[in-house]
């Protein structure tokens, strides 16, 4: 127990947290893994498999406690980004299927009239109206390109979420 408390010691020292915090982190790990083995549970049954990295163990609380900047270097963290992926991907699906939709059932119908003229058989005063014909496919363009488009957005959030989950390190808690 002193010695995987004396790494994260070495560790914290190393990523630059200052003596004072080190101190204070160190005393609040010896008195958590005291607690724990006064209630029969190893360091390993306390720490799961962070356990067996004390380095990437320290340096994950002392992110997590702000006193060093998070891994991943960004504003906000890994939470926010997630965020923001979940929302992509519910926009991208929702605007997917709607498209799909909308091509599948022919909608919107779009109608094309003509200018009417005047019938030259009763001294131009009668109206006939013109015919109108209508343009089932002419929205079609725009579905296409909207479904392009989602489909597109789609393979780049799968692409993202598959690199996050590739880019876990065991032990991390994200």
């Amino acid at each position: 127990m002193n010695e995987f408390i004396e790494q994260c010691r070495a560790e914290w020292r190393r990523i630059g947290v200052a003596a004072g915090d080190v101190d204070e982190l160190a005393g609040e790990l010896a008195a958590d893994l005291a607690a724990a083995a006064a209630d029969g549970v190893s360091l390993e049954g306390f720490l799961g498999a962070s356990a067996a990295d004390p380095r990437s163990f320290a340096a994950a609380w002392a992110a997590e406690r702000g006193l060093i900047p998070a891994p991943d270097g960004r504003a906000g963290g890994v939470r926010s980004g997630r965020a923001t992926l979940i929302a992509f991907t519910a926009i991208a699906a929702v605007v997917f299927v709607a498209a799909a939709l909308l091509l599948a059932t022919g909608e919107p119908k779009v109608t094309l009239l003509t200018a009417g003229r005047l019938s030259p058989l009763a001294g131009g005063s009668s109206f006939t109206p013109p015919p109108s014909r209508v343009l089932t496919g002419a929205a079609a363009p725009i579905e296409w390109a909207l479904l392009t488009f989602s489909a597109l957005a789609l393979a780049f959030c799968a692409w993202q979420w598959a690199r996050r989950s590739h880019a876990r390190r065991p032990g991390m808690a994200l």
